[in-house]
């Protein structure tokens, strides 16, 4: 494909000097704050045994995708408003979203494990370390990752295939699939139902695997009706619930949609929604509800 664009144009945030400091502070201290939770959280699971188990593991790939998700972004968003630099190549673009789908799509497939972990963890208490060993984590974990890369590569190369040669000024802060689908002078019709489909398809499947594990869950908590049953289950199930909640809710609203029904401030405000907020709360969600976790924390402040 010889493309007539050589760079792309990130709009960015706001123009307004006096708001651009004033950005760039809070959003600086946001992916400081993000990057310190998610390095304790991986630092606490690494070096403490009492977590080295299924659970945890899982959190600690969440963390990792956490790191990574905002760290695709943030950076140059952060050069765009404090140097005005907001141009970036038509590689780097590529780059940029193949990486920001990949951790994106990663995410959804190991928020269903998690929710498989769960459904044993409550339904099967005796046998879980039976059923989910360490090399069926290990498995489970390299399979979510490889799915991610895999729909990541079919999506960039379908969006990348096309020709742009006209405006190169993406509405949004970072290389995103339909900001940069409106800039191409090809037909995307084809590209969107297929973009659709494939996200529909996949996102569908961990969307039904989370949901009927939490069926299952419910069932189990239903049947068993005794007093102590649905605080246990909470405790046990109540913070992979919320970021489930959180980062669906969030994502769907982003990406399963087509291009007509683009809002650019809308989806400015939802992006930053999944791409910052919900790295930096994940960490405090799971670390504030999961007496482990903070024992641990202490544990490693301690040694510190």
């Amino acid at each position: 494909n010889l493309s007539a664009v050589s760079e792309f144009v990130l709009v960015g945030l706001s123009d307004a000097p006096e708001i651009r400091l004033l950005l760039f502070v809070l959003f600086l201290l946001i992916y400081l704050a993000t990057m310190a939770g998610n390095i304790t959280l991986l630092v606490a699971m690494s070096t403490d045994s009492h977590l080295h188990t299924p659970m945890y593991f899982f959190l600690g790939n969440l963390s990792l995708l956490d790191l990574l998700c905002p760290t695709i972004t943030v950076p140059k968003m952060l050069g765009a408003l404090l140097l005005e630099k907001k141009e970036i190549s038509f590689a780097g673009c590529l780059f940029q979203q193949f990486s920001l789908i990949a951790v994106v799509g990663t995410e959804i497939f190991l928020l269903a494990v998690m929710a498989y972990d769960r459904y044993v963890a409550v339904c099967h208490p005796l046998r879980y370390l039976s059923t989910v060993s360490m090399k069926l984590c290990a498995h489970l974990a390299v399979g979510t990752w490889a799915a991610g890369v895999l729909n990541s590569l079919l999506h960039t190369s379908l969006v990348f295939t096309l020709s742009f040669c006209g405006p190169n000024k993406i509405q949004q802060y970072y290389c995103d699939i339909p900001p940069v689908l409106a800039l191409s002078c090809s037909s995307t019709r084809g590209t969107e139902l297929v973009i659709l489909l494939v996200a529909g398809v996949l996102g569908g499947s961990a969307c039904v695997v989370t949901l009927v594990s939490y069926g299952y869950i419910l069932l189990e908590i239903l049947s068993r009706n005794s007093p102590g049953t649905w605080h246990k289950a909470f405790s046990t199930c109540g913070s992979h619930l919320t970021v489930v909640c959180l980062f669906y809710g969030t994502t769907i609203c982003t990406y399963v949609r087509p291009s007509s029904s683009y809002s650019l401030h809308r989806d400015r405000v939802i992006s930053m929604l999944y791409g910052m907020l919900t790295p930096l709360l994940n960490p405090i969600i799971y670390s504030l509800r999961n007496k482990e976790v903070k024992c641990a924390l202490r544990r490693v402040i301690s040694r510190v």
